[in-house]
């Protein structure tokens, strides 16, 4: 808990749940147009992108195949971070095209509970590629259901779409960063600029 200048009490900014880190270090691999590029390319990429960490099981022989259906997964799951965030552009036909596609994915890679006296958690029994998409399916079920799973959203500002954790109070957070909410207010303004120009009677 943080405290205000006044000595009165402020709750503090939720914290960003390992689940939630989990789900937006796979989701943020796509280039954006702002300098980002791609690392689920190709085989070679993906497998690069793999053995910087252990969170998804280190080092892994992958093929171009294997990046092929990564980059499909994270997109299905980029489409739902949008619907978080309220872009109409998402919704509608391309959201449920992208729970059909998390279904199917999700019946591909099966995912194992783990009771112990502390608790349970969802792992992936798999190994190899399998089990990197398993370990991203049971971070997003986990996420889900809990408080946190509206709050883990992908930014409105096109072609952005960078994944983050909404930690506004309120869960309002449209946008990634405040230069992407200023790059929409802009382009707003603009528009609505030509729009007077145009509809403006003439002299």
């Amino acid at each position: 808990m943080t405290t205000a200048a006044s000595g009165t009490p402020r709750p503090s900014s939720p914290s960003v749940p390992p689940t939630a880190r989990t789900v937006l270090a796979f989701v943020n691999t796509r280039a954006d147009g702002s300098g980002r590029h791609e690392l689920f390319g190709d085989g070679d990429s993906f497998a690069a992108w793999l053995a910087e960490g252990d969170a998804f099981g280190g080092e892994t022989v992958v093929t171009d195949a294997d990046a092929a259906v990564a980059r499909e997964l994270r997109d299905a799951l980029v489409t739902v971070l949008l619907a978080h965030s309220g872009d109409e552009e998402g919704l509608g036909g391309p959201l449920l095209g992208a729970e059909r596609h998390l279904r199917r994915v999700g019946s591909l890679y099966p995912l194992a509970t783990v009771v112990t006296a502390d608790g349970a958690e969802l792992t992936s029994p798999q190994t190899g590629v399998p089990r990197v998409f398993g370990t991203v399916l049971a971070a997003v079920t986990t996420l889900a259901q809990s408080s946190d799973w509206g709050r883990i959203k992908a930014c409105r500002n096109p072609p952005c779409h960078f994944g983050f954790f909404d930690r506004t109070r309120n869960g309002g957070g449209l946008y990634c960063s405040t230069g992407c909410g200023s790059q929409v207010s802009m382009r707003k303004h603009r528009r609505r600029q030509r729009h007077d120009v145009g509809t403006s009677p003439e002299a």
